[in-house]
């Protein structure tokens, strides 16, 4: 069993006295032998003994959002200049804020020709001719080009090397997309990005002329993601691997898992000019970053959500609510065993030692002579 932690018994203090009178019900117990019934004034009702999975979670507010920053940016250099996308070319299209741009869709269009998109961590520095030197452009190319069907029975291999199969596929693809056959992919006729494109941001504008080097369109990927602001302290107990429960804005639950946890605190940026003149600073919060196992279709982006981590779990242990604790000398606890013998209620108090806490289902793990599931025990009345 797991020890009692510091930041549990904080939370156990909390909820007893908000029990209302549940503290001087314990003292009144203090001086009542165990194995005789209690009487009190104390309105009291009784909650099971449950053997259950127990986790240590906390409650905080995190932001749902979507993970990554990417640009679409045009390309520079006087190698720019042979593609679709050269310096003088003007935009004819753009994708809208909130569009999804997947492989092989138009990322935009200058001159009305679409630069699409193709998956890859590399981003395009040259144009990809027969016979230049291999390289991970080239090997992104020929990995899109086979996915999207543009290699089949070319015998297409993803090795690098600018060859007649590569080309053959290049030559199919352009001719499909309405792009010059050329069998050579100049810089600036395709964007590689990691992945699919959630467009945040149009930077260009239609009609003109395209930037040379500089931003076209800004956007994210279209994976789900809750970004949290963690107090240092707890961070300790916070690592990549735990599990999480968001809930969402409709109030549906989803699980998740945290993926990132910064070694680094970070000072939120002040909000007006009066606060920072005023020397009120927020304190520094670490963030962590944790991703949704069933992510929703639609989900709202910045939209803030709530969030239990879980940092600690014990299976199949007994567990009954933190307000059946009652405090004992050194900093022990007890709870009420209630039972009925001959028609009569009988009440006894069993030391427990207390295990893991689960501040958002409200029990707590306890261990103790002669306790058992199914037996119930003392709680407070609302």
């Amino acid at each position: 069993m797991a020890d009692t932690r510091p930041a549990a018994l904080s939370a156990v203090a909390v909820l007893l006295l908000a029990a209302g009178g549940w503290a001087a019900y314990s003292t009144d117990l203090l001086r009542t032998h165990p194995a005789q019934a209690i009487t009190t004034s104390i309105k009291t009702g009784t909650a099971s003994v449950t053997r259950m999975d127990v986790r240590q979670q906390n409650s905080v507010f995190g932001t749902l959002g979507y993970a990554g920053n990417y640009s679409v940016i045009a390309p520079t250099g006087p190698a720019a200049s042979g593609g679709a996308t050269g310096s003088a070319s003007v935009i004819t299209w753009l994708p809208t804020a909130g569009a999804t741009v997947t492989r092989g869709e138009p990322a935009y269009a200058t001159g009305g020709q679409p630069v699409p998109l193709f998956y890859g961590a590399r981003p395009a520095w040259r144009d990809m001719v027969p016979g230049i030197a291999p390289g991970r452009d080239v090997r992104q190319l020929q990995r899109n080009l086979a996915v999207l069907g543009y290699g089949s029975g070319l015998g297409l291999v993803a090795d690098g090397q600018f060859g007649t199969a590569t080309e053959l596929a290049v030559e199919r693809w352009q001719h499909a997309t309405g792009l010059p056959v050329t069998g050579t992919v100049p810089l600036g006729q395709v964007v590689f990005l990691p992945g699919p494109l959630l467009v945040s941001q149009q930077v260009a504008a239609v009609g003109g002329p395209v930037p040379n080097g500089t931003p076209i369109v800004q956007g994210t990927s279209t994976r789900p993601v809750v970004q949290l602001a963690l107090d240092p302290s707890a961070v300790p107990t916070v690592r990549r691997g735990n599990r999480i429960i968001v809930t969402l804005p409709d109030g549906s639950a989803d699980p998740g898992v945290i993926t990132q946890v910064s070694r680094v605190a970070q000072i939120p940026p002040s909000g007006s000019q009066s606060q920072q003149g005023s020397g009120n600073q927020q304190p520094p919060t670490v963030p962590v970053t944790a991703r949704l196992l069933h992510p929703a279709r639609g989900a709202l982006d910045q939209a803030q959500v709530q969030v239990a981590i879980t940092s600690a779990e014990d299976r199949g242990v007994l567990a009954v609510p933190i307000t059946a604790l009652l405090p004992q000398p050194g900093g022990r606890f007890a709870v009420v065993v209630v039972s009925s013998t001959a028609g009569r209620t009988v009440r006894r108090t069993v030391p427990v030692q207390t295990g893991l806490f689960d501040d958002v289902a409200g029990v707590v793990e306890v261990s103790g002579p002669g306790l058992a599931a199914g037996q119930h025990v003392a709680v407070p009345s609302p």
